[in-house]
């Protein structure tokens, strides 16, 4: 009886150090647990995506729409996922970071400046676009660029970026400030602002919108850098390197044109060059 009970332990110690030569405490399931082996085996993905960027991500009911949006398409269908697969989920730019880390989402593609900060807990894939701080100005309007401001009425968000860069660095500009973009828009269309200042690409989604179209010019002179990447979670290695796989082929297939041309497009905005030369290194 003692050696059968002796030989049952040693038996358990020998399966235990299988499983843990096998990596049963988990470190080696990551590769599994990324997008690759998700859309392989369920055909399915989470998007993180925003729902109020006209142009980008803008939900309408049940619908979202823009240019970030057919940007998901082509990765998930660069996966092997079809549309059908795809759900969206609303993200903030708040939450980005814990959605990915808890895996509430899968991706997130949601105006997502990659910076140095995040990628301590965030692999990106991309920069898709290189967006930066430019002007939204009536069609008719005189204004070049950020040095003729002084004596203009600019209008940005309290406490956002672009507000603050006009106040440091455009001081003769008369700073006008709301809650929302939506509003600076309609102070635009109203008359009582010259201008309107944030990223670029969500001013040519503002411009693209119907009730403005042709009302509205982005001038096209850039005075910052904003690249915006495809967040996956930092383990995931592999998934990083198949999305600057799939952004390499839909810059060279026209599928990354089209995108632009369907959703921003619209604004009178030429599609950009996709740079793969500029494409993160995934960590």
């Amino acid at each position: 009886m003692r050696i059968t009970r002796m030989a049952a332990i040693a038996g358990a110690f020998a399966l235990a150090l299988t499983s843990a030569a096998c990596g049963g405490d988990d470190s080696g399931s990551d590769s599994a647990s990324g997008i690759v082996g998700k859309a392989s085996s369920d055909k399915k993905l989470i998007f993180g995506v925003k729902a109020d960027q006209p142009g980008l991500g803008l939900q309408t009911g049940s619908t979202y729409a823009g240019f970030d949006i057919e940007i998901a398409k082509i990765v998930a269908k660069g996966l092997g996922v079809p549309e059908t697969g795809i759900e969206y989920k609303t993200t903030v730019s708040a939450n980005r970071e814990p959605f990915i880390q808890q895996g509430q989402v899968d991706v997130v593609i949601a105006t997502y400046t990659i910076n140095d900060e995040r990628k301590k807990v965030v692999n990106f894939g991309g920069p898709y676009y290189i967006a930066g701080q430019d002007l939204l100005v009536p069609t008719a309007s005189t204004i070049t660029g950020p040095e003729a401001l002084a004596g203009k009425k600019v209008c940005s968000v309290s406490g956002s970026t672009p507000a603050k860069r006009i106040q440091t660095d455009y001081k003769d500009a008369q700073l006008q400030q709301f809650d929302s973009y939506s509003k600076c828009v309609q102070a635009l269309a109203d008359g009582t602002v010259d201008a309107v200042t944030t990223d670029d690409i969500i001013l040519a989604g503002y411009a693209a919108q119907d009730q403005y179209a042709g009302k509205f010019k982005v001038v096209g002179k850039k005075f910052s850098d904003e690249p915006y990447g495809i967040g996956v979670k930092k383990t995931d290695t592999e998934g990083c390197n198949k999305i600057n796989e799939i952004l390499k082929a839909a810059a060279s297939d026209g599928s990354y044109k089209a995108a632009w041309d369907s959703t921003l497009g619209k604004s009178g905005t030429a599609a950009p060059t996709l740079d793969v030369t500029k494409l993160t290194n995934c960590s």
